[in-house]
């Protein structure tokens, strides 16, 4: 399933992009494919295909994701996307 991830947080895009990045090997077991877009220093776009949707939203509500998202203030608005031919 192809998902759009909008964030907001008070840490910069950098060191967002670098909890993506770290999260690769645990998340690449349901995520084949991704690509983090800047919008500005403190909001991005992650673009996706997630092949598992329990197992994101269980990786997402693990304790230590839910403390980084509190202690940088993220806040993620997610969409399932459909490709239109």
């Amino acid at each position: 399933m192809n998902i759009c991830m909008v964030s907001e947080y008070r840490c910069t895009f950098e060191e967002f992009e670098a909890v993506v990045k770290q999260s690769e090997e645990e998340t690449s077991a349901f995520i084949t494919e991704y690509e983090l877009v800047k919008v500005s220093d403190h909001k991005s776009i992650l673009l996706l295909n997630c092949t598992d949707m329990d197992a994101l939203g269980a990786f997402m509500s693990t304790p230590q994701m839910k403390q980084w998202d509190e202690d940088n203030g993220c806040v993620d608005i997610i969409y399932t996307m459909e490709r239109i031919n």
